[in-house]
């Protein structure tokens, strides 16, 4: 389940960690009371997680890596495909009256996104992301519904926990395995 390269495992850590504050801000829109607290320590995990992974990939930055330029590119087709969708989903929903449903449907996009880069990477603790994060996207509407709560907390909350959970373990990984 590790990384290839303490590099990329302080890396993932570093981005994991960037985008569950997103994520976890983008819950904060409208959760229940009891949930804030938990979002805020959430955000406070992200951040730290995030910091220790840009020092300890800085640090390591030398020490190799998965990327080189044939994977570099294919990295960038994936990404760049990634937004794009994501951006033309969300006008969509957005022309369509359901701004609401914008945070679901990037959540899928990411989900969806993440299979190609554990595949590039060789992480496959990334898969793991992946299906929780693309999970959490499917059911987060209804839950929303049934509970009736905003459908950002549920795919902010669904998307976070899983992506700081893998930012920790790659953290984790990066300091200890190599």
């Amino acid at each position: 389940m590790h990384a290839e390269y303490l590099r990329d495992a302080a890396m993932t850590a570093a981005i994991f960690g960037f985008f569950t504050m997103n994520w976890f801000g983008w819950a904060l829109e409208g959760p229940p009371v009891s949930w804030r607290r938990w979002l805020i320590g959430g955000l406070v995990l992200a951040g730290l997680t995030c910091a220790a992974g840009v020092v300890v990939a800085v640090l390591h930055w030398s020490d190799g890596t998965v990327f080189d330029p044939d994977t570099g590119r294919v990295f960038g087709i994936v990404v760049g495909v990634e937004f794009a969708v994501a951006g033309i989903g969300a006008a969509v929903l957005g022309v369509r009256r359901r701004a609401a449903w914008i945070p679901v449907w990037i959540a899928f996009v990411v989900g969806v996104h993440l299979f190609p880069v554990a595949a590039i990477l060789h992480y496959p603790v990334i898969h793991v992301v992946a299906v929780l994060v693309t999970a959490a996207s499917v059911v987060a509407i209804p839950v929303a519904r049934r509970r009736g709560l905003l459908p950002s907390a549920v795919v902010g909350v669904g998307t976070g926990v899983p992506l700081v959970a893998g930012g920790v373990y790659s953290l984790v990984s990066a300091v200890v395995a190599f």
